[in-house]
């Protein structure tokens, strides 16, 4: 590519022979000087992009001042300044000297800005080290023939350090690349070793065919395995796929075997449940059903289909049964009721029993009320322990009475009360005649038996009710 803002010599205005020599100026070549380089048009550098053509990457140079390092003189001859000397590097026709300087320069600035890409792909690491060395060391074995103006010392300086440190990052870069082959190597022998694993033992047939798959996906992702490696390491991972995809075929080989099974026990268990939907043997059938649902929920699944078929017939039979016994539980319900109310009533009319007014009376009464309340049934579940604990505090009134009564005219107990009396006044007359004798300890001892026996007689006198 031209610049398009140069304007570059013609071959007529562009010589390859050095110009006549003039009248010596300053810094120009003595007489007998060597002979001047090659002209640009046979030494010039690879032309460059132009403004606004530029590589992407590119970082941006300022522009350079020509005039430190170079000159052209007013017949056209241009002339570089390095470490070495004055270097003659071509004739400028096309325009003045400043031109000329100007044109030669902006050469330099596109060569030095090459060397800033160089140096900027070798920094970041984005480009291949040995391409870049060898770019740069064409670039300085160029240099001594290049037809530009600028600090050529500078810029063979910089190519210089660019090559140094490609070497350096060569090395950084195998290193970097051996260290990635192992990491990649070991990822792989990981997934291979997992893949070996699964193909082996798992039984999560969803989750571990997912997971094969995630692996191969991750597989195909790992670069940088040396082929040999990769080849034993993918034959692992095929071999574990190809064994797990084996056991789980037979898995479900005998999946299908255990559905049909599964199949023919329910179509039994709806033949029989369909024969038991009329039964109204409410107990024995409802005992026989549970029965029935325990062994289907023991006989498996039959395929989905017909499993969800042969439910709905299972179902069907259960759901006529309970709606029956449901109908007859809600009539037994209504007479349950209806027993209900008419113990509350025969409660409220025995609220006149009083076994304190008349014992025998009261007996009576509750004999027949108990004989009523046999005849009238069965209630409701949730008011029978209402119901049931008013009857018996009915009864433990009449009872208790009955039991008073009892213990007011035992003639046992009354005359256990008569003895224990005898037996106070026989320790009160043995106090008195120790008394008498001076036996005063003897006294004391009769009175406290007196006193105990005493105690039990008051005691067995009042259980009789004498009290």
């Amino acid at each position: 590519m031209t610049d398009p803002n140069a304007q570059d010599p013609t071959p007529e205005q562009v010589s390859g022979t050095p110009p006549r020599p003039g009248p010596p100026k300053p810094g120009s070549p003595r007489p007998g000087a060597p002979k001047p380089a090659p002209t640009e048009s046979e030494h010039a550098p690879k032309p460059h992009p132009a403004p606004g053509q530029t590589h992407p990457h590119a970082p941006a140079v300022p522009a350079s001042d020509p005039s430190r390092f170079g000159r052209v003189d007013d017949d056209g001859t241009a002339w570089v300044l390095t470490a070495d000397g004055e270097r003659c590097i071509g004739s400028w026709q096309a325009g003045d000297a400043a031109e000329g300087l100007e044109h030669f320069g902006r050469r330099y600035d596109d060569l030095a800005t090459e060397v800033a890409l160089l140096e900027t792909r070798l920094t970041s690491g984005s480009g291949d080290v040995k391409k870049t060395r060898a770019a740069a060391e064409a670039i300085l074995e160029s240099l001594p023939t290049a037809a530009v103006i600028g600090d050529l010392d500078a810029l063979s300086t910089r190519l210089t350090g660019v090559i140094e440190e490609s070497e350096k990052a060569a090395i950084v870069q195998k290193q970097e690349k051996e260290r990635h082959r192992a990491e990649s190597t070991a990822r792989k022998e990981a997934l291979a070793a997992e893949a070996e694993e699964i193909g082996a033992d798992s039984t999560h047939w969803k989750t571990a065919g997912d997971r094969l798959r995630e692996i191969l996906d991750e597989w195909k992702s790992i670069r940088g395995v040396d082929r040999k490696t990769d080849d034993v390491l993918w034959r692992r991972y095929s071999k574990a796929r190809e064994a797990f995809n084996r056991r789980r075929g037979a898995h479900f080989a005998e999946l299908d075997r255990e559905r049909a099974s599964a199949k023919t026990k329910k179509e039994d268990l709806v033949a029989r449940a369909e024969a038991l939907q009329d039964s109204t043997d409410w107990g024995a059938t409802a005992a026989a059903f549970r029965d029935l649902l325990a062994e289907w929920k023991a006989s498996g699944r039959a395929p989905r289909e017909a499993d969800d078929q042969l439910w709905k017939r299972f179902k069907g039979a259960q759901d006529v049964f309970f709606a029956a016994r449901n109908a007859a539980s809600a009539e037994r319900d209504a007479e349950f009721e209806e027993n209900a109310r008419a113990k509350e009533a025969l409660l409220e009319s025995s609220s006149t029993i009083d076994p304190a007014a008349d014992l025998e009376a009261a007996r009576t009464r509750l004999r027949e009320l108990q004989e009523q309340w046999e005849a009238i049934g069965k209630v409701p579940r949730d008011r029978m322990h209402d119901l049931e604990g008013r009857l018996r505090a009915i009864e433990k009134r009449v009872r208790e009475a009955s039991d008073s009564e009892w213990r007011r005219t035992d003639p046992e107990a009354l005359a256990r009360a008569a003895q224990f009396r005898e037996r106070v006044q026989q320790f009160e007359e043995q106090a008195e005649k120790a008394q008498a004798k001076g036996r005063t300890k003897d006294a004391d001892a009769a009175l406290a038996q007196a006193a105990q026996w005493r105690e039990w007689a008051e005691a067995a006198e009042s259980a009789v009710g004498e009290r």
